[in-house]
């Protein structure tokens, strides 16, 4: 019988989303890297809380990652 090939991961999808252990997938808000000071203080905190990926998206994301979800958020 024929070897099966490995399916391998998007690693941008990796690098960007975590799935947690009961399935939820977690991302980083965007706009906190620079140019803070004209943005408010409770919107950055909010950005710093990584945020649900929910729908489609997460379906899409989880299946980008394949077998391997267990990933960190950079």
């Amino acid at each position: 019988m024929a070897k099966k090939n490995k399916l391998k991961i998007k690693k941008s999808v990796a690098k960007r989303f975590k799935v947690t252990k009961t399935g939820k997938v977690l991302f980083r808000g965007s706009h906190i890297r620079h140019l803070r000071r004209k943005k408010s203080k409770s919107n950055l905190r909010r950005q710093k809380v990584p945020q649900r990926l929910r729908g489609v998206m997460a379906q899409k994301v989880k299946r980008a990652l394949g077998k391997s979800i267990k990933t960190k958020i950079k």
